[in-house]
């Protein structure tokens, strides 16, 4: 059985050292054969010639150089196209992912399990951060087509028909917490200790990206918010009748009064309001239609020690086009 590490890379150059150092020991004492697929998404801090130097000095790194920063998400796409392993780990290259879980992960595989998955506690993460992810992870668990886990990422093991599923699913706007969900196949969940972040290593998830990752998620696996525009529509649509009808009573029992002035601006002032949030809505959702009908290429490479001509991933898609 063949092992393979797929390490989306961006601005780890002060890491990737001590990371491959570690993730190299695990392995060698596994004593399973295996290749790392380090995928560098356009680093601009010497990531790339890091890179460079671990794959002439270890014959079983590989390399994917992006043309610029297309995400963690193209990434992630690109290691599991050219991952060629029976057994396929995802995990960051900033060892908040640690290597000796890999282990135990390959002993659940050996039971059967397609997808092993490592989650996280939030031990050590701020109060606020944890209250705001539980509230997500309910409400994206009530409208999402998918459940999702609280304090499951991306760090997992994926066995080889699991990984060609995800590579079945085309589309360009890609939520891989819901994509790993959406496939199925059999899984299992162990819980491991919250790694901290470095003092010095400064988060890349701000609120900002929190929130449109959040929204992405929400969006990308159902429909419910457009359904609820209907639902929202047709409840206004009483409220007003309703208030018609009040109008109409009070001025046939005490007579036509000046109306009021308050009430009217705050009726436009929410309806408006209400309106600009349901254009929005839809408008990600014409906006993602948008981007999918373009077919553009999820990322592209610069540079590489493979031959994409020769790998399996690429002679697959040679033969569906043929047949």
């Amino acid at each position: 059985m063949r092992l393979s590490l797929v390490v989306p890379c961006f601005n780890e150059v002060d890491v990737v050292d001590r990371f491959h150092e570690a993730v190299s020991r695990e392995l060698g004492e596994l004593g399973r054969p295996y290749e790392i697929v380090y995928v560098d998404d356009g680093s601009s801090d010497g990531t790339l010639d890091a890179l460079v130097q671990l794959a002439d000095a270890d014959p079983a790194v590989r390399y994917l150089s992006f043309s610029r920063n297309f995400g963690k998400e193209a990434a992630m796409l690109a290691g599991l196209r050219y991952a060629s392993g029976d057994a396929v780990v995802i995990m960051d290259a900033d060892l908040q992912h640690p290597p000796e879980l890999i282990g135990r992960m390959l002993e659940l595989y050996e039971r059967g399990f397609d997808q092993v998955i490592a989650r996280r506690n939030r031990v050590g993460d701020p109060a606020s951060r944890t209250l705001f992810a539980r509230a997500y992870y309910w409400l994206i668990n009530k409208w999402a087509d998918v459940e999702l886990v609280d304090g499951v990422g991306d760090f997992r093991l994926l066995s080889r028909r699991a990984v060609n599923g995800l590579l079945e699913l085309g589309e360009y706007n890609r939520f891989s917490k819901g994509l790993f969900a959406w496939i199925g196949f059999e899984s299992i969940l162990f819980e491991y200790e919250n790694v901290k972040q470095p003092a010095q290593r400064k988060s890349r998830w701000t609120f900002r990206r929190l929130l449109e990752y959040g929204l992405d998620g929400l969006l990308s696996f159902n429909n419910r918010p457009l359904r609820l525009a209907i639902y929202v529509g047709l409840l206004l649509t009483a409220v007003a009748a309703g208030y018609a009808v009040w109008v109409i009573a009070v001025a046939v029992l005490h007579g036509v009064e000046m109306p009021g002035y308050v009430t009217l601006i705050a009726a436009i002032t929410g309806l408006g309001g209400l309106q600009m949030v349901m254009l929005g809505v839809i408008g990600e959702y014409i906006g993602r239609i948008y981007y999918e009908t373009k077919k553009r290429p999820h990322y592209l490479l610069k540079q590489t020690n493979l031959n994409p001509a020769d790998h399996p991933a690429t002679q697959d898609e040679r033969r569906r086009k043929v047949t």
